[in-house]
């Protein structure tokens, strides 16, 4: 029929922060949403959440990519391509930072979120674009950008912003986000915390 149009249903899971972020959308919309916070709780609440998208219909999943710390977000991004895996489904990635600057109206701002370790992953948007990062620099760097908005949890957490409605990835965005900005590779941009003991020089 012309110009009829079945609004795909997708699965979203973001763990590149503390936040665990699950769920499903029918078009932009939320159909349901999932969040439990911890910073080591990401596997163990997949497991719970994924009993319940199970039961969907799902057409797409949608993973974010990071930056974000590396056992959280390859947990959730390992979750993401064996659920789509399991179900032979696309599945596509995209930049989390991206998604906490979505709908920030604002000429030019930096979004930065908690990289562990006394850092921050951050980037610099202008008209809501990507124009610097992602990058990891401690949260003092940042004070090139003083003049500038700066949004997320990294930044609250080292008195950067004051702000606590843009902390953490917006899931409705990431259809969007896909569309024009798919990322294929982990933004983990340094090395994991834990390392083989031999490696320990």
């Amino acid at each position: 029929m012309a110009g009829f149009y079945i609004m795909k249903v997708t699965l979203a899971i973001d763990t590149s922060t503390a936040r665990t972020q699950f769920a499903v959308l029918l078009g932009n919309e939320l159909k349901w949403l999932e969040i439990e916070d911890g910073a080591t709780t990401h596997g163990d609440v997949l497991a719970k959440f994924g009993e319940l998208a199970a039961r969907e219909k799902i057409d797409q999943v949608i993973v974010g990519m990071g930056p974000g710390p590396f056992t959280g977000l390859r947990t959730g991004i390992i979750f993401a391509k064996s659920f789509a895996f399991a179900r032979g489904l696309p599945i596509h990635g995209i930049c989390s930072l991206d998604a906490i600057a979505f709908d920030i109206n604002l000429p030019e701002f930096v979004v930065a979120t908690d990289a562990r370790r006394k850092e921050v992953y951050w980037a610099r948007y202008e008209g809501g674009v990507r124009v610097e990062g992602p990058n990891v620099s401690t949260p003092i760097d940042l004070t090139s950008f003083a003049h500038l908005p700066i949004f997320g949890d990294g930044a609250l957490k080292y008195n950067l912003t004051s702000d606590t409605e843009h902390l953490f990835p917006d899931l409705t965005s990431f259809p969007k986000l896909a569309e024009s900005s798919k990322i294929d590779e982990p933004l983990y941009l340094r090395h994991p915390d834990a390392v083989p003991t031999a490696e320990r020089q």
